[in-house]
């Protein structure tokens, strides 16, 4: 059912006419949630402003990027400032250089690093060396691990690959079967089932590719051993280690994922985060893997933008930001870690048996009984209509989720305690309004 503010939302500067799919990317559409999609008009701190002028507060973020809020005063300020020096050249920058250094020096696993513009293109970048470096054409990765819209990581990737009502239809997805068949997809949190995918084939692998820390198919988090295992069965068949760190580096402190679990991969990709949610994103790894890129080696990257003065320039705001306020992260664990505890008290106090999910500035569930989710199988088991209604409901009072039951809740700097209690209330309300209507 629509409600007036959706018919509202809908009727104010919806996306029509050219725009294909009426957005330029398929999951803002909200065809899992049905109903007129969000059509946000601006950004505020922790809120999300629409056409009618109603502010929502907002744990998209943009999917992960916003970690200080929309238009953080200290990552807008004087851009004109910026700009006045070039936006783009055709030459390297000694800024350029040292956000590099920068970025090493809390990343020690990145020796060697390149930037471009998009966490897609940083993972594309990272896949292809691993190729060059190894020889070798098979990567193994893992379902509901989301590593950008390129051909080779898109097929049977789930979370955000599986938005459209025709995403396993294979033959119309303009990817060929030879660019499928030089992946293997194995379950997350699985050994027994990446062994089995891989058998007979461990002599083509280039590389294992892993979110560490899993942010696409709602908040997942490796069980103990499982990167471990990873690493030494690389380490057998020669192959690298590929850590994509789009979202978790700087969601987890300045050292990532990696950090926090005490793995050092051979490659690693960095995303938008770094930018203030500009585009900038960056893939880097070990000097001698680094070292068949062009023009040493005989590998190619590179893009016009990549590395343009401008999004360099709001790299280094950004650093600077975390860098000069030493209880960034413990602010943003302490206020994550309290919404999660008010879910889960709602969810208890009506005997709903979801598990809540939180790791640092990140929340989640799934409506699904039981431990929290370690697959993407078993995000799958989640009832999506009852996802669909909450999103609605929470929409109706005041508070922005992902349309989509894959996606997890990102805070900001700027989600202070006033925006925790407002949706807690919503929350509970919501909770309330699903079982009247004997959704959960």
């Amino acid at each position: 059912m629509i409600t007036e503010r959706e018919r509202s939302d809908r009727d104010f500067g919806m996306p029509t006419g050219a725009l294909a799919g009426g957005a330029s990317s398929p999951v803002r559409v909200g065809a899992a949630v049905g109903g007129a999609p969000f059509v946000q008009v601006s950004g505020r701190g922790a809120y999300a402003i629409d056409g009618t002028g109603r502010a929502f507060v907002d744990y998209v973020m943009a999917y992960g990027p916003l970690l200080f809020g929309h238009a953080h005063p200290a990552l807008v300020r004087d851009l004109d400032t910026i700009a006045a020096r070039g936006t783009v050249f055709g030459a390297t920058t000694h800024d350029e250089i040292r956000l590099a250094d920068r970025i090493a020096a809390y990343v020690p696993a990145m020796e060697r690093l390149r930037f471009v513009s998009t966490g897609t293109e940083a993972m594309m970048s990272a896949v292809r060396v691993a190729r060059a470096f190894t020889g070798r054409s098979l990567v193994a990765r893992f379902a509901g691990n989301y590593h950008g819209h390129f051909d080779g990581a898109l097929h049977d990737a789930g979370a955000s690959a599986g938005v459209s009502a025709r995403a396993n239809d294979v033959a119309r997805s303009g990817i060929p079967a030879g660019v499928r068949a030089a992946s293997v997809v194995a379950r997350y949190n699985d050994l027994d089932d990446l062994d089995a995918r891989l058998g007979g084939r461990e002599h083509e692998l280039a590389a294992i590719v892993v979110e560490p820390i899993v942010g696409n198919m709602g908040l997942v988090l490796p069980q103990p051993g499982f990167l471990d295992a990873l690493f030494a069965r690389a380490r057998r068949y020669g192959a690298l280690v590929i850590f994509d760190e789009v979202i978790t580096w700087l969601r987890l402190g300045l050292g990532g994922g990696q950090a926090l679990t005490g793995h050092r991969p051979d490659l690693t990709a960095l995303g938008k985060i770094m930018g203030g949610g500009f585009a900038l994103a960056a893939f880097g790894g070990r000097a001698d893997v680094m070292g068949v890129l062009s023009p040493d080696g005989a590998s190619f990257t590179g893009g016009t933008y990549s590395g343009n003065p401008f999004a360099v320039a709001m790299g280094h705001r950004t650093l600077d930001l975390i860098e000069g306020d030493p209880t960034l992260y413990a602010r943003l664990d302490s206020r994550a870690s309290r919404l999660a505890a008010g879910m889960r008290s709602i969810f208890a106090v009506r005997s709903l048996p979801y598990a809540v999910t939180q790791l640092g500035s990140m929340v989640d569930f799934a409506f699904r009984a039981g431990p929290p989710v370690r697959n993407y199988d078993e995000r799958q088991q989640a009832d999506r209509v009852a996802f669909a209604a909450y999103y609605h409901a929470m929409r109706d009072r005041g508070v922005l989720l992902a349309p989509s039951a894959n996606e997890l809740m990102f805070l900001s700097t700027e989600h202070g305690d006033a925006e925790i209690d407002a949706t807690l209330v919503a929350c509970e309300s919501s909770m309330a309004a699903l079982r009247e209507r004997r959704i959960v």
